[in-house]
């Protein structure tokens, strides 16, 4: 059989100019197209003064805190889940003169023991060491002895109030009453704002008397 000659031809890519090409944009996965929200974004407007400095910025009722502190002496609070607003009206008790106890709830036991009468702890023995117990003076009055003259008061600020009873939070808002110079904060839960009640409204005293 004789051989075939195969001819192969190699066409070149037609060659456009600049101007012939279309520019193609090409879109990826996180491609947002920003026209869109610009247009929408107009219809936002400023209602108060608050809106251009920051709602937790503005805050006018610092005078309301520290005189519902002073005459209810023992307050529940609700913050916002963020964290971050109790610190301004802490601060502001602080600069009046306040010390402050931080305080847990979760693992506090008996708060009438606890803060106010000599407290047995029993240490981790892991099994090898002796089952052993000390004994803690009250935190209340181990802090009120350690105040300088200076002092205003003590401050007791209890974190995660809302896993106590209401028998213990009967106690904690008739703490001041047993100790004229402290003032109890109990952090009792969450709210969009920051808001305060007296802790004997929370804990049903005042309907009791």
């Amino acid at each position: 059989m004789g051989s075939r000659a195969v001819c192969i031809q190699r066409v070149a890519p037609p060659c456009f100019e600049a101007s012939q090409v279309k520019k193609i944009k090409t879109v990826g996965p996180f491609f947002v197209n920003t026209r869109s929200k610009r247009r929408r974004s107009n219809g936002v407007r400023c209602s108060s003064i608050a809106d251009y400095i920051g709602g937790d910025l503005v805050k006018p009722d610092i005078g309301q805190w520290l005189q519902d502190v002073e005459e209810h002496k023992a307050i529940a609070i609700y913050a916002p889940h963020e964290g971050g607003y109790e610190g301004r009206y802490l601060n502001r008790l602080k600069m009046q003169g306040y010390y402050f106890l931080d305080i847990s709830a979760r693992g506090l036991g008996d708060p009438e023991t606890t803060l106010l009468k000599n407290y047995p702890v029993c240490p981790a023995h892991l099994g090898k060491q002796p089952i052993a117990r000390w004994y803690y003076p009250p935190e209340v009055d181990y802090r009120l002895s350690a105040l300088p003259p200076s002092a205003k008061g003590l401050v007791v600020w209890v974190l995660e109030a809302k896993v106590l009873s209401k028998a213990e939070l009967q106690f904690l808002a008739l703490l001041p009453s047993l100790r004229p110079n402290v003032r109890v904060i109990a952090e009792c839960g969450n709210w969009r704002k920051f808001v305060w009640k007296p802790l004997a409204e929370i804990a049903n005293l005042a309907a009791q008397e």
